[in-house]
């Protein structure tokens, strides 16, 4: 297939604010509910536990959709699939707003998940293709810029929505934004429409896809609720998950007109850098859980202020990565992930040494530092990742990474905060067999809040409640001892990577 030229001067600035804003819309609609559910559960008259299905209808939804991308592109072409998207977006975020039952508001989130999978992988490809080659650096930083704020900025700004205004507005602040980026978008890039071809539906594959993710992304959710495998349903999803997901990846590697094309995976800088990604993706976004998790409950942090304090890691990524982005054609890319990484490395074991009087500067200067491991991240990997795969290609290639980056977000969201409660756990019992009257400062603390007018009964209370608060503490700090343990880790998979990199999009030999 023969590459659109690309656009220049004004089109080209609408096309790059417009499509980045709508890709931004998308990711960060995957974390501004978050906050939210206890007010929505309270305002539609359910349970907080019942709530979460706010956030888990999306996310299967988003996931199952994700790695469809190449396969709609191809159908429908790049840019009436990205128009079409959005717009199903937009009138799904005005049905969440408008929802007044659970079931309704689900119903309209399974919509919004399914319309946002294609969008964020659609933009980065349409991105591409108009910037010229030697440029095209510069457009993959600037789409990358949205998976490393968007997350951050989503807790915040759901926060001070449901705070100040009321939850319907999480969703329905995405109905003027879709609509100006379909209204300026379209009419650039219309004539610019990638060769659509009627490809046959791969039935099969796509009931595996759906059933499969369906029950994985379920599991992942709910796991740490029910206790994971004590619990009859999570295991039942975990069998469904590993006989379909295997089945649909014998099927795919088989199919002549594959839903999901397996197949780039047998590319080694695509493959290298699709799971280095996850994985880093997957212990980032634990981190973002678990700190302000820790600062809310722990701390006395309000929802708001846990956002404030975290999201300082966004600044110099704004500011950097399209530096950055001009410059990649002539950087070693593996070596600035290797800083990268190596930054990561530093500050989350810098975090593991919190301790319950750390001050609000302790807690952001770090958050601030990381900023630039994700600037030496997320842009120089994806470029490593598209490196040798070709532009028809491209929608493909950028379904299935984000689609296993999602993925394994939602696997890093579930064992951070599974780890946390864990070796919470196991700290507050290894402290509390420290209490005892042997110990002399244990009997001397109970013997001064006795003398306090508290009893015996409610002075041991007393004593739970701190070593509850030591014990989330010691865990959080494990937490962040274990995310820096793997991003040293993932250095040495960088290195498997095989240059020349080149330009974005314009591989050396192409995968066809």
């Amino acid at each position: 297939m023969e590459e659109r030229p690309p656009l220049s001067g004004i089109p080209l600035i609408l096309v790059t604010i417009f499509v980045s804003l709508g890709a931004f819309m998308q990711v960060l609609d995957a974390t501004i509910a978050n906050v939210s559910v206890p007010t929505i559960a309270g305002d539609l008259g359910v349970s907080p536990s019942q709530g979460t299905w706010v956030i888990t209808s999306f996310g299967v939804a988003n996931a199952i959709a994700l790695p469809l991308t190449g396969w709609l592109a191809r159908r429908f072409g790049e840019v009436r699939m990205f128009v079409l998207a959005t717009l199903g977006f937009v009138l799904s975020s005005w049905l969440c707003g408008f929802a007044h039952s659970l079931e309704f508001l689900i119903f309209a989130r399974i919509l919004q998940g399914a319309a946002a999978g294609p969008m964020f992988p659609l933009a980065q490809s349409l991105l591409m293709s108009c910037y010229p080659p030697q440029k095209r650096g510069l457009a993959m930083a600037i789409s990358m810029m949205v998976i490393a704020v968007a997350p951050i900025v989503g807790p915040l700004l759901g926060g001070w929505i449901t705070e100040h205004l009321s939850w319907s507005w999480i969703f329905y602040i995405n109905l003027p934004v879709g609509l100006i980026c379909i209204a300026v978008c379209w009419p650039i890039l219309r004539h610019r429409e990638s060769q659509t071809a009627r490809m046959p539906i791969d039935t099969v594959g796509l009931a595996l896809l759906i059933l499969g993710v369906g029950s994985l992304q379920i599991l992942l959710d709910k796991g740490h609720e029910l206790d994971w495998f004590s619990s009859n349903l999570i295991m039942i999803l975990a069998i469904v998950a590993v006989i379909t997901l295997s089945a649909l990846v014998v099927w795919e590697l088989t199919d002549h007109h594959p839903v999901v094309d397996l197949s780039l995976l047998g590319e080694r800088n695509f493959l290298v850098a699709a799971v280095v990604i996850s994985l880093g993706y997957m212990t980032f976004l634990g981190g973002v859980v678990v700190l302000p998790l820790w600062l809310q409950t722990n701390m006395g942090y309000t929802s708001t202020w846990a956002g404030i304090v975290t999201a300082p890691i966004g600044i110099l990524p704004v500011l950097l990565t399209p530096v950055l982005g001009k410059h990649l054609d002539k950087l070693n890319l593996r070596l600035v992930v290797t800083l990268g990484f190596l930054i990561f490395t530093i500050t989350f074991w810098w975090q593991s040494y919190f301790a319950n009087n750390v001050d609000l500067a302790s807690i952001t200067l770090p958050r601030l530092i990381q900023g630039l491991g994700m600037v030496g991240f997320f842009t120089p990997m994806m470029v490593i990742l598209v490196s040798r795969i070709s532009p028809s290609h491209m929608p493909n290639a950028m379904g299935l990474a984000n689609f296993l980056r999602v993925l394994a977000g939602s696997f890093g969201t579930s064992l951070a905060v599974t780890l946390w409660d864990h070796r919470a756990s196991f700290h507050h019992q290894r402290l509390a067999e420290t209490v005892h009257q042997a110990n002399p400062y244990a009997a001397q603390g109970l013997e001064t809040m006795e003398s306090l007018g508290l009893s015996a009964q409610q002075s041991l209370l007393q004593v739970d409640r701190l070593l509850s608060r030591e014990a989330f503490t010691m865990a959080a700090n494990d937490t962040f001892w274990v995310a820096g343990c793997i991003f040293l880790g993932l250095i040495l998979m960088v290195w498997l990577a095989r240059p020349p990199f080149g330009s974005p999009g314009t591989p050396p030999p192409a995968v066809e």
